[in-house]
């Protein structure tokens, strides 16, 4: 795999472990089980829809048809309870071990990063102190496409000006993060669940399976020299 030069970071399971946003948010979802049955199916139609002029007012018009409501009542559950709503429960997970160490060196090494996820970036807080090591950070809602649609992916090598060739993407998700980004041109990297872990089991479709970052940065900074070498000889 050829060197690259920023690394890009979903947020929701990829820096911190979903499982434990899972079990905390359990009474919350079962006081609200309606919205969120019906909110569940609007995002599953919203991941296989073409980038929209207006993500938002679609998705409350898809939420309104699903409940039989108005779209402005739609509009107003959506940033009562997943937007707003959901915020302080961010406050109460920590991020996986050695996050913020391999930020920090993978930023020393000199890599650009970045973060790119479907749900808004603010709505984590400060995300872990994590933000001030990135460029740009910013989700898939506010350009209009869900992942695994290549056009969020296109649009962040834009924003960084660099070629989707250049790009490592680190996701949680075969279907929405490696095969996205791979579909932009860029290289991928996922993190692994624990059973995959325990028996060895890799995803063939990403670049690099990792279990823990100090093991991801350890792989790419060992590819990092590899190719340093290669160019000298």
């Amino acid at each position: 795999m050829r060197d690259f030069e920023v690394i890009a970071f979903d947020i929701d399971g990829t820096l911190y472990p979903s499982w434990r946003l899972n079990l905390i948010i359990i009474p919350y979802v079962i006081s609200h089980l309606s919205f969120f049955r019906h909110y569940r199916k609007v995002r599953q139609i919203l991941h296989r829809t073409a980038p929209l002029p207006d993500f938002f007012e679609y998705q409350a018009r898809l939420l309104s048809e699903e409940m039989k409501i108005t779209v402005d009542d739609a509009k107003n559950l959506i940033e009562k309870y997943v937007y707003q709503g959901l915020k302080p429960f961010f406050e109460k997970i920590p991020s996986f071990k050695y996050v913020q160490e391999a930020f920090k060196n993978l930023k020393n090494a000199g890599y650009r990063l970045a973060l790119l996820s479907d749900f808004p970036p603010e709505q984590k807080g400060n995300i872990w102190n994590l933000r001030d090591y990135c460029e740009v950070a910013f989700g898939t809602e506010s350009l209009g496409a869900l992942k695994p649609s290549k056009y969020s992916f296109g649009v962040l090598a834009m924003k960084l000006k660099v070629k989707p060739e250049k790009i490592l993407y680190v996701g949680n998700s075969l279907r929405y993060d490696v095969k996205g980004a791979k579909n932009a041109g860029m290289k991928t990297a996922i993190i692994l669940p624990f059973f995959r872990r325990l028996f060895g089991l890799k995803f063939k479709e990403a670049d690099i399976n990792f279990g823990s970052y100090r093991e991801l940065e350890k792989i790419i900074l060992e590819k990092k020299i590899e190719n340093l070498l290669k160019n000298i000889g």
